[in-house]
């Protein structure tokens, strides 16, 4: 049997294609050490993709990220009250404001380009709003052919309705399509859609998950995206 030819790589954003860590620590108060600002960005990073999880589980419509983002971090301080008091209302909005302003991993751009070069088609299918997904695109000058986001979709992935909806806008088939993430959920999400998937390890995200669970899991396990279009081009 012939083997599928793949058309189009979706790649989710935050994480995945963008640095998003180096911009957060950036923001948060300078007067709380390095080392603190990098835990309590991960924290926040994690209490997200809870609200995000809880509210999919609610059947809830997708929120706009901002809110979220503020809810989980008026929580976060919650926990942390030695910190409260170096967040007034102007600290927490820049907080949030700088989500939209993050810088691409070094390898991404070159590699999303080498993609279309070789004649793939490119997304983003990431949660959030199309505003951000749009303002990242500025921050990180990654260009792709179009662009998915929850608020467009109407649901947050990994819903399955997630895959499926945005398969068939682009009229693409689950096995002519790769789903590129450095998060399970994500990947998995695409694998039980019919898709090909590729993992992509930052320190960053999914802290918790076992990667050498995920190695098994996924077609091909990449550390950074500098192979990515080689390896596609093997499926």
């Amino acid at each position: 049997m012939a083997k599928t030819k793949i058309r189009a790589v979706f790649f989710d954003f935050m994480g995945t294609c963008l640095d998003w860590h180096s911009g957060a620590i950036k923001v948060l108060p300078q007067s709380i050490a390095e080392s603190e600002r990098s835990k309590l960005a991960l924290e926040w990073r994690h209490d997200y993709f809870d609200a995000n999880t809880a509210r999919l589980a609610a059947n809830g419509s997708p929120e706009n990220i901002d809110i979220t983002l503020r809810r989980t971090l008026d929580a976060l301080l919650e926990k942390h009250p030695e910190h409260k008091d170096l967040f007034d209302d102007r600290i927490k909005h820049q907080c949030i404001v700088a989500w939209h302003s993050m810088p691409a991993w070094p390898e991404v751009p070159q590699a999303v380009e080498q993609l279309k070069a070789a004649g793939y088609e490119v997304f983003v299918f990431a949660n959030g709003t199309t505003r951000l997904q749009l303002d990242l695109c500025k921050s990180s000058g990654l260009r792709f052919n179009m662009l998915f986001s929850s608020e467009l979709l109407g649901v947050y992935k990994p819903a399955p309705k997630s895959y499926s909806k945005t398969l068939e806008l682009v009229n693409v088939k689950p096995e002519e399509s790769v789903m590129v993430a450095a998060h399970t959920s994500d990947v998995r999400g695409g694998k039980e859609a019919g898709m090909k998937t590729v993992y992509i390890h930052r320190w960053t995200d999914d802290i918790k998950e076992d990667m050498e669970v995920i190695k098994t899991e996924n077609d091909f396990f990449l550390e950074d995206m500098t192979s990515l279009a080689e390896v596609i081009g093997q499926l």
